[in-house]
Formats: structure tokens, C-alpha cells, sequence
């Protein structure tokens, strides 16, 4: 939850109708995955919520699986004003602010208890590099943990070279040339064509996605290594955001809080069963072997070193912060 609000969601939504005589803001609401997945259908939640806590004084429609902008442009969407309101894989940004890939930093947060640390000890610095950029930050929420996914058996590095690897953002990118795969930058959307055409062999990701995309229909190992757990963050434009009133404004602020604590409740809970699912549907689901664990390990202490020096005084008090939770 990014925000503590001090009047509960419930009084928010008694005292929604307070709002209705005021004009309606209708706002459109990009986001990157498939209807289906639950990020998705927690942006209809959202949606709902504030359309009760404010009494139809902002009325917000949702857009999913890349059909308003494709996720890679959903950002500079928001900040621009070209949709009041958008969510994104932050860490695909990372190149814009270290401090976006620090929920994509290796084996530092892999459960969602350390997750939810994680963000708390981070929110104020993200927060603020947002406002920067002309975005108001509402809430994140994380995917389940990720693992890699294969053709093939995958036994260590040495089964890994030259294999096209999909990536979306600078760490999965990162990671593939460090295992000596090639990245190909991939969004969410496109990935089942890039599988299907040999534009991506491999990649890394939650249950989530091999489920939502079908892809044992090209691929065959899943292995849970639990590498990272990213969010997706939901953000506004902020003149959007300053043209709502203050008792409007911790209307929105509350749904996005109570929304923030369903979805990551729904992400834990789905993330047994989507690997089920990948199981059922054929593929070999099993945690990496102590070979291939351990050059990730490694791997994993060299990008960490890289996050560092990149994010600087800040990306440091963050870390200190955390590991002092």
C-alpha cells in the first residue's frame, strides 16, 4: 500500500454522493496485459471503487491488453496527458531512474512479505521521482515471483548460449547477456507471435504470463528460481490529479489503497496455481538445479553491485532502509 490514508474506504464511499453534483471526470485507463490477468482485473476494481467513493465525480474506464497504448508507451501517455491514467511495468524504465528496477534487483526481495518491505522502504523515493516526471503515484502491485522459461532442459550457463531470450527491461536484458543469451526486447502483448515466429526461444517471468499467453504451446521448462518479484505501478497525470478537489483526491487515494491490498492478495494466492496450470497443460515445472542456481546467485550479486552504483545515495538508503525492516 503506497499511501496511508487517514479516513477509511468505507467512509470515503458513504461519503461519495457528496461528490455527484460536481462535473464528472471520465478518464481512460491504458494498461499492458490481457483482461484476464489479474493486474487487469484489479484496474476494473480500482475503477469501480472510486466510481463509489466519489460518487461518479470520477468515472474511470479501463483499457486493457494494449488496446489504448501499448505498454511500452503508456508512460510517456500519462505524463503527457494523452490519458489521465495508466499503469506500468516500472522497472521497464529503469533506463529513465535506477530507482524504478529496484523491485527487479535479484534474490533481494523473493517473497511477499519482503516485497511488501521493499516498497515501503522505496515508495517515498519513487514517489518523488514520479511527481518529477509529471506522474502522481496511486498504488503497485507485485506479480508472483519469477522464474525462467525454456525449450529445452536447462542444466547450467552451458545450455543457455546464444539462445534469444525476451526481455522487458534493462535487468532481463542484463541477465541474458550475462547467461550469454541474446535479448530481444519483447512486450507482454507480442509475446505469443514472438514465440511462435522464433523471434524469442526463452524468458523470464511469473506463472502469470505462461498462463495468460498459452506458452506451452511453443515452450516446455519452467524453472522457479522466484528471481524477483516486480510491480506494476498505477500512476496520474498530475494536472489530472490537481484538478480534483481534496476531499475527491483521498476518495481516489482510498480505493487505490484498498485495491493495492486486494491485488496483492490475489497475486499470492494465484501463484501456485498458475505453475499448476503450466504443469497440467504439459510443461516440466521444477526448481532450478544447484548448478544453474548458483551461477544465478552469482549472477545475481553482479547486477545487484550494478544497481548500486547506478541508483547512488539514494538507491542505498533505500537498500539500507529495507534490510533494517
Amino acid at each position: 500500500m503506497l499511501k496511508t490514508v487517514s479516513i477509511s474506504f468505507a467512509a470515503l464511499a458513504v461519503a461519495g454522493a457528496a461528490f455527484a453534483g460536481s462535473h464528472a471526470q471520465k478518464w481512460d485507463m491504458p494498461m499492458a496485459y490481457a483482461a484476464s490477468n489479474f493486474h487487469s482485473e484489479h484496474g476494473v476494481i480500482f475503477a469501480d471503487a472510486v466510481r463509489e467513493a466519489t460518487g461518479g465525480a470520477v468515472d474511470i474506464t479501463v483499457h486493457p491488453g494494449g488496446s489504448l497504448f501499448g505498454g511500452a508507451d503508456i508512460k510517456r501517455a500519462v505524463q503527457t496527458g494523452q490519458a489521465p491514467i495508466g499503469e506500468r511495468l516500472l522497472s521497464a524504465h529503469q533506463n529513465e531512474s535506477a530507482l524504478f528496477g529496484v523491485d527487479s534487483i535479484p534474490f533481494l526481495a523473493t517473497s511477499y512479505e519482503a516485497s511488501d518491505k521493499l516498497i515501503k522502504a522505496a515508495e517515498g523515493a519513487i514517489s518523488e521521482e514520479l511527481a518529477n516526471q509529471n506522474l502522481h503515484l496511486l498504488y503497485s502491485c507485485p506479480w508472483p515471483g519469477q522464474g525462467l522459461y525454456f525449450k529445452k532442459a536447462v542444466n547450467s550457463k552451458a545450455d543457455t548460449q546464444g539462445v534469444k531470450f525476451r526481455s522487458y527491461n534493462s535487468a532481463t536484458a542484463r541477465l541474458a547477456e550475462l547467461m550469454g543469451m541474446l535479448p530481444v526486447q519483447v512486450e507482454a502483448a507480442e509475446l505469443s507471435q514472438a514465440l511462435a515466429t522464433g523471434v524469442a526461444e526463452s524468458f523470464v517471468s511469473s506463472g502469470s504470463t505462461g498462463y495468460d499467453r498459452k506458452v506451452w504451446e511453443q515452450l516446455s521448462h519452467f524453472y522457479e528460481v522466484n528471481a524477483w518479484m516486480p510491480r506494476n505501478y498505477v500512476f496520474v497525470n498530475m494536472q489530472a490529479w490537481d484538478s480534483l478537489d481534496a476531499d475527491t483526491q483521498a476518495a481516489v487515494e482510498g480505493a487505490a489503497a484498498d485495491t493495492a491490498a486486494k491485488c496483492t492478495a490475489k497475486s499470492s494466492e494465484l501463484a501456485s496455481w498458475y505453475l499448476e496450470q503450466l504443469a497440467a497443460n504439459g510443461m516440466t515445472v521444477q526448481p532450478a538445479g544447484d548448478e544453474l542456481r548458483a551461477e544465478l546467485e552469482d549472477i545475481g550479486a553482479t547486477m545487484t553491485a550494478e544497481w548500486l552504483e547506478a541508483a547512488g545515495d539514494a538507491g542505498t538508503a533505500v537498500i539500507e532502509a529495507y534490510k533494517g525492516m
